[in-house]
């Protein structure tokens, strides 16, 4: 478990359904972080979220001792340097680099992508459906000879690909299309 100390504070402005608060919620289970959960209606937005996260106006938001960290990448980092424990990134600064690349290649390309399918019908989402298959393609080549991206234990880019296996999963219910 890390360490916390009674007057820490950590609470987490988040919802149920969203992949970028679970994202957060796995690391900090990961960590053996206590903390609060907040439930927000991202449709009728607290008070205290658009105070927290003026910029964005959007969660997940995490509280550490008062102070405000918004954007999913940038709460995982914080959580892994500010709990030591169980670390999510890697130690070697060439593969915290590539850990931070396909982080961002997932939120960027494939999240991006994918999200494209809704809306789409005909050629026009099959053309959707083929491009995020071929970027799939590019990380699942990443986890070859591996348990996880980040080797043999759960980590950053894990972390942050549950939320395309989550979306994708969902969209294939929804919009039945199978990617």
């Amino acid at each position: 478990m890390a360490e916390r100390s009674d007057s820490e504070e950590v609470k987490l402005l988040g919802m149920w359904a969203s992949p970028f608060s679970r994202r957060i919620e796995i690391a900090l289970t990961l960590k053996g972080v206590s903390y609060e959960f907040s439930e927000e209606d991202i449709t009728n937005k607290s008070s205290l979220l658009l105070q927290l996260n003026p910029v964005y106006k959007m969660i997940p938001v995490l509280v550490h001792n008062g102070k405000p960290i918004s954007e999913p990448l940038v709460i995982l980092e914080y959580i892994d340097e500010t709990w030591r424990d169980n670390p999510i990134l890697p130690q070697d600064p060439y593969e915290r680099a590539m850990a931070r690349f396909w982080a961002k290649f997932v939120d960027e390309q494939i999240y991006v992508t994918a999200m494209k399918v809704v809306g789409k019908i005909g050629e026009e989402r099959d053309a959707v459906v083929e491009a995020t298959r071929d970027l799939l393609m590019f990380l699942e080549k990443e986890l070859v000879g591996k348990d996880f991206f980040g080797g043999r234990s759960l980590g950053f880019v894990d972390i942050v690909a549950t939320l395309v296996a989550f979306w994708l999963m969902r969209t294939e219910e929804i919009v039945g299309v199978k990617v």
